[in-house]
């Protein structure tokens, strides 16, 4: 039985104009017929003037068409039509080792027309999954800070150059149009007067003040969620000392663009780091906006939390267990993603993970009668516990096989893809005894691997460790026992793999 194509229900729901059968009606330059906003191309399109067989010859061709009208339509330019050829080669799998093949009247069958449809599909596939590999100085097509459209260039074509220092802010409409926008709760403790220069912070009386800060380049092309991870990873040096934000300040470059897109991709960084503070209880109190060669954001957190109750690397206990909060791999993720070789769920997993809060997982922690914790961030799983281990004068055994890899990151590492920080972390293998064993071992690659806004690392007592994994996994952390804590005698290696 073979069918016909058919739309889904929605292009005739949204509004758009359809054709006969359902699919969005387009011009020849595959702008929608009612709403020119609007490009459709593929399954999804009839072209009006040039009505063609749902066939994935002439959806792939009208690819190169649709992405140049895309740039003409939002340079303002003439549109130029698509001009389909008049017939195509079909081939259809028959599902017994044997395909048929039809163009025009020629028609054929059998199993040699199948080996041709092998053929063709997987020499097309392989334009899409044989990419070239990021160089080894990550050189991008443009320079640096290179304008990024043309109005950007023809304004900076009059100018002799970018000034530096405060010449460098960005102007004062977009940064007030921007905040203006932004929704920042009022808090108690915390005194934002208008045009004042710095903002008032008063701490709870018996709490000492907790800060940090953190600075990122980008490393997605989603201003949003870039910014919502960076403030999330921020946050998590004071989640780690047990403490509770409340305050923040910012730090953006953004690269010289015309003025309303340096307010647009500022608007979404800001709205995407207000998202995760609002989440924590943490106010934006200020910060500062400049040019410069690349985008960048970063976060200087105040928190507090009662003396008494603060947390820090050098309480762990030989006997206790070692509990992470997250899975690892972030760099290796975002490395085989610059690189064109991530795929699609493997990074969708990855954001999940430096988006999830820390929050409620130092709290279950600390509830537990954690004597030591900290957050797994630039240094990797090792240095992190190795800087808890020397604090506590204790050693630990780490078991490769419980340690908790990201999706795709067991196959990333066979095939020798890792972040550029990991090389430097690797120097931290003279704190492990026997290492060399377990040199192929995928967990242990990734122990060195760098995290960016990864989970906590925390000594919990042995007889709470497993009602501490059950609480955590039920406030939706993927919480895994990875070893224990144990004596450790001077110079002896710090950590031991088994």
């Amino acid at each position: 039985w073979t069918t016909n194509a058919a739309p889904p229900a929605w292009p005739a729901s949204s509004g758009l104009a359809v054709d006969d059968g359902g699919f969005v009606a387009v011009a020849a330059t595959l702008q929608s017929v009612s709403h020119p906003f609007v490009f459709a191309a593929g399954d999804v399109a009839g072209v009006i003037d040039h009505p063609r067989p749902k066939s994935g010859v002439f959806a792939v061709r009208q690819g190169p068409p649709l992405e140049a009208n895309l740039r003409r339509y939002l340079r303002g330019d003439r549109l130029v039509p698509y001009r389909p050829q008049r017939r195509a080669l079909a081939l259809v799998g028959t599902a017994d080792g044997k395909a048929v093949a039809s163009r025009g009247r020629f028609v054929a069958t059998g199993r040699a027309v199948w080996w041709l449809k092998r053929a063709i599909d997987r020499r097309f596939i392989r334009r899409f999954s044989r990419l070239p590999s990021m160089d080894a100085t990550g050189a991008v097509a443009t320079a640096p800070g290179a304008p990024r459209d043309r109005a950007a260039l023809e304004e900076l074509s009059n100018a002799v150059m970018r000034c530096g220092g405060c010449g460098a802010k960005v102007g004062a409409d977009v940064l007030a149009s921007v905040l203006g926008d932004l929704d920042i709760a009022e808090r108690p403790g915390i005194d934002l007067a208008a045009g004042d220069d710095a903002a008032v912070l008063r701490i709870p009386d018996g709490h000492v003040g907790v800060h940090s800060v953190d600075l990122f380049r980008s490393f997605i092309d989603d201003p949003f969620t870039f910014a919502a991870v960076a403030a999330n990873h921020a946050l998590g040096d004071v989640h780690a000392m047990g403490a509770r934000p409340f305050a923040a300040l910012a730090i953006v470059q953004l690269p010289y663009a015309s003025e309303d897109k340096t307010e647009s991709d500022l608007r979404q960084l800001m709205a995407g780091a207000v998202s995760v503070l609002t989440r924590e209880g943490c106010t934006l109190v200020g910060g500062h906006t400049a040019e410069a060669a690349e985008t960048a954001i970063g976060f200087a957190v105040t928190g507090h939390a009662l003396a008494s109750s603060l947390k820090r690397k050098d309480g762990a206990r030989s006997g206790e267990r070692l509990v992470l909060t997250k899975p690892l791999g972030t760099g290796v993720v975002l490395a085989a993603d610059m690189r064109a070789r991530a795929r699609g769920p493997w990074v969708e997993a990855c954001l999940d993970s430096m988006l999830a809060s820390s929050a409620e997982a130092a709290r279950v922690l600390v509830a537990h009668g954690t004597s030591a914790m900290t957050d797994v961030t630039g240094f990797g799983f090792l240095g992190h516990l190795v800087e808890m281990l020397q604090a506590g004068g204790v050693g630990a055994t780490v078991e490769l096989d419980r340690v908790p890899l990201l999706p795709g990151v067991e196959e990333l590492v066979r095939a020798g893809v890792f972040s550029s920080m990991h090389e430097r972390n690797l120097r931290l293998r003279r704190a492990v005894a026997s290492g060399e064993r377990f040199a192929g071992h995928p967990a242990y690659a990734v122990l060195f691997d760098p995290q960016t806004a990864g989970g906590l690392l925390a000594s919990v007592p042995a007889d709470r460790a497993a009602s501490c994994i059950d609480a955590l996994r039920a406030a939706g952390c993927d919480a895994t026992d990875v070893g224990s804590v144990r004596a450790a005698d001077a110079g002896e290696a710090a950590v031991d793999v088994v």
